[in-house]
């Protein structure tokens, strides 16, 4: 009976290559790495089970992009760094704003009427000239500038800027704070983790 020889050298280095260029797209949200040993003790490595014989190796994640299409997401990216420059906000900042908001589903609306990428309310929109809130463009320079002019009005609080976004600055003004909502300090929270990349 033939003997299979198992190369160690090859196998970790397979693993490497493959994790480095899953944590290479900063757009992957999350990605499982399958493993499959052949007949003559070649290891085969794949993000997709493409055929029997495949298990489960290892499970990674990415918590600052969720996940959408190739087109999607270069065009999402460059709108944000556009806006980002003309209203000078963080690119990571507002992306991690419309994860949190809509997780970049463009078509998104909320329970309470907020609607597309960055969750404009109606009132918000007029505010800030937007006319069509699923238009990706239109939603994240209205949204950036917003975010900006929150921003701006907390003198660079973050937390209270963010707060404001998610509840309104009635809300902040009123408890002098971020409100004592679980939605909007979870909200905060989570913007601030994607942001920092937590």
């Amino acid at each position: 009976m033939k003997e299979n020889h198992f190369n160690y050298s090859v196998f970790f280095v397979a693993v490497f290559l493959l994790i480095s260029i899953i944590e290479y797209n900063p757009y992957n949200a999350a990605a499982d790495i399958y493993m499959r040993i052949g007949k003559n003790g070649t290891v085969h490595f794949s993000n997709v089970p493409v055929s029997n014989g495949y298990t489960l190796y290892m499970h990674t994640e990415n918590n600052k992009i969720s996940h959408f299409n190739n087109y999607e997401h270069i065009l999402y990216k460059k709108i944000i760094i556009k806006a980002s420059k003309k209203y000078n906000v963080s690119p990571e900042l507002v992306e991690a704003v419309i994860k949190a908001e809509s997780g970049f589903e463009k078509d998104a609306v909320s329970d309470k009427g907020a609607e597309g990428l960055m969750q404009l309310m109606p009132q918000t929109q007029r505010m800030f000239d937007v006319t069509d809130p699923f238009n990706p463009s239109q939603n994240i320079y209205g949204g950036t500038k917003y975010l900006k002019s929150l921003i701006v009005k907390y003198r660079g609080n973050l937390p209270l800027a963010l707060a404001a976004y998610n509840a309104g600055s009635k809300a902040v003004n009123k408890y002098d704070g971020i409100p004592p909502y679980n939605e909007t300090q979870n909200y905060v929270k989570e913007v601030i983790g994607y942001y920092k990349g937590k």
